[in-house]
């Protein structure tokens, strides 16, 4: 029970009155209002916690009223009410800073549900405040390190978005970060005690991610032994992370929208729908519109999605992060690998400003880790680098072979084309590399050779397509899937 104060705003007098007397059934304290007017009168005398209004009234409609009320001095979740057909208008006042919207007829399952979050959101705000001086101060924001204007701009969409209900894209380059910005909007959400759960639509073979994603009872389909809750069920209460959305079959993807529609789910080989109260975050590596235009994205679906959307920029667009980005990568290291490593060298620091990671972060947090671990204690230098860092065909470089490309079209010498093709097709292991930095180079060059064909790729290294999903999978993040 809660005594929160809760403000109906609705012109329909038998619906106003009764969700006045049902909201008060559950313990708030409830007042209603008869328009926008009225409901903008009420919130500066009455100052409630939560606002439910309907969205067309005459005199002043909900939009207004929600605008309104965000000049405010205090801080006030509003749920609008819609009409059937109005999800447009819901997710646009989202937007502008809504806290949820619930459709006509009334849920009160959902209803009761939206209002127990948004009473538990006011607990986190002592705690969010807490994380915005952190964030002004040293430039940190939960797993997210940067000072530069472009972390800073995405802090500051971070902090304006994680305290709502509303659906996030991510998008930007592999290994820009876009799971830790999913985590960030987690822990600073009234979500933050409950499950976070990241799955990598890419990952799982296209027969079993409705069962992953959606979950399955016994018998649904051959070798379902025994019912199985799918990543809805598991994050329920808390955030879902769905990764490289794009890679989402078409079929998923409808089932996907009609879930974050109605909030409610069926597992494969149920005839009941279950309610489902999860925070949905999606994130991709392609560009979300021509994903769409392609046929690869659902347009109706990347709607629904893309009401936030948070860029993560390459990590060459802001080097002056990468000190300290790799600072933070240090600390972490040395707790996990039980080293003393102190910091970083002047002559190593300049050495990693001047390198363009095509790799980004991932690539960042790989080289101080396998620097860390050789080094042990100390400070890190050039020479815990690995073999050929930053040289030409070190990494992967699109650029370098576009240009050996136009060279060789143009009719010029071939030698920049031939190293490129030599450098392509070369894995150099010298004394020092793991096994597993060996395979890691091996695995990445033959799928670089074969144009990321993963199917020939596999048949190339003399293993399953299946084990090559989940090497890649390993290198994408050595985070668990479920934290709590």
């Amino acid at each position: 029970m809660s005594s929160e104060k809760v403000l109906i705003v609705e012109d329909e007098v038998h619906a106003r009155s009764g969700l006045t007397e049902l909201i008060e059934s559950w313990g708030y304290r409830a007042e209603c209002a008869a328009d926008g007017i009225e409901g903008l009168e009420r919130a500066v005398e009455w100052a409630p916690a939560i606002v439910v209004t309907d969205l067309k009234m005459p005199r002043m409609d909900g939009m207004e009223l929600l605008n309104r009320i965000g000049e405010l001095p205090q801080r006030i979740a509003v749920v609008m009410l819609t009409a059937q057909g109005s999800i447009e208008s819901a997710v646009e006042a989202m937007r502008m800073g809504a806290y949820d919207y619930i459709p006509k007829p009334v849920d009160p399952v959902r209803l009761r549900t939206i209002l127990h979050n948004a009473s538990r959101q006011r607990e986190a705000d002592v705690e969010l405040e807490v994380t915005r001086r952190q964030l002004r101060d040293t430039g940190v924001l939960g797993p997210l390190v940067g000072s530069s204007p472009q972390m800073k701009d995405i802090f500051n969409m971070i902090e304006r978005v994680a305290p709502s209900n509303v659906s996030v894209l991510v998008t930007g380059e592999s290994g820009t970060g876009k799971e830790l910005v999913a985590r960030a909007l987690h822990d600073l959400s009234s979500r933050r005690l409950k499950p976070f759960v990241a799955v990598n639509c890419a990952a799982i073979p296209e027969t079993l991610i409705e069962s992953e994603i959606f979950g399955h009872e016994k018998g649904a389909f051959t070798g379902a032994l025994e019912r199985r809750a799918g990543c809805f069920e598991l994050a329920e209460e808390g955030t879902l992370l769905l990764d490289e959305i794009g890679e989402m079959p078409a079929a998923t993807q409808a089932k996907l929208l009609r879930v974050l529609e109605d909030r409610k789910l069926r597992r494969l080989g149920s005839k009941v729908e279950t309610p489902v109260d999860v925070r949905v975050v999606a994130a991709t590596n392609k560009d979300p519109e021509q994903a769409v235009a392609s046929g690869e994205l659902r347009g109706d679906l990347y709607y629904r999605l893309n009401v936030f959307n948070i860029h993560m920029p390459p990590l060459r667009d802001h080097l002056m992060d990468v000190s300290a980005i790799a600072e933070k990568m240090i600390d972490d290291m040395n707790e996990r690998h039980h080293c003393t490593v102190a910091g970083l060298k002047d002559s190593l620091m300049t050495r990693m400003e001047q390198y363009k990671w095509p790799g980004n972060v991932r690539e960042l947090r790989n080289t101080i880790e396998r620097a860390v671990i050789l080094a042990g204690t100390g400070m890190l230098g050039v020479e815990h680098l690995p073999p050929h860092f930053g040289e030409p065909g070190f990494a992967p470089d699109p650029t370098r072979a576009s240009r050996a490309a136009a060279e060789s079209d143009a009719g010029g010498t071939s030698s920049e084309m031939q190293r490129y093709l030599e450098d392509k097709n070369t894995v150099r292991v010298e004394v020092g590399t793991t096994v597993d930095e060996a395979e890691r180079q091996l695995i990445l060059k033959t799928l670089l050779s074969t144009h990321n064909n993963k199917t020939k790729a596999a048949e190339i290294l003399g293993i399953s397509s299946k084990t090559l999903q989940n090497k890649l999978k390993e290198y994408q993040s050595a985070s668990p899937v479920v934290t709590e």
